[in-house]
């Protein structure tokens, strides 16, 4: 495989992995907000548990997946492998 491919299916695969990695944190902030936060709170403030997990989740994905990429950019050669994504046109 080229290094176009090679960038093409690991963007590709990231972006699955960070949208599992997402969706697995949002469940589990939601159910230890349903477990234990949620029955002491007046039902007004109840309704602002899913978005505020869902904000939460996405934060942190993408810390995660930002910390993964950094550790795997250090464990291989990453210009062996992939091409750029971002090129500066030449003048």
């Amino acid at each position: 495989m080229n290094k176009k491919t090679n960038t093409v299916l690991f963007m590709l695969g990231a972006t699955v992995a960070n949208v599992i990695i997402t969706v697995v944190i949002f469940l589990v902030i939601l159910l230890l907000y349903v477990k234990f936060l949620a029955p002491s709170l007046p039902e007004t403030a109840q309704v602002w548990g899913l978005p505020i997990s869902f904000v939460v989740a996405i934060v942190l994905s993408f810390l995660l997946y930002r910390a993964c990429i950094k550790v795997l950019s250090k464990k291989i050669n990453v210009e062996k492998y992939f091409d750029p994504l971002f090129v500066k046109k030449r003048k």
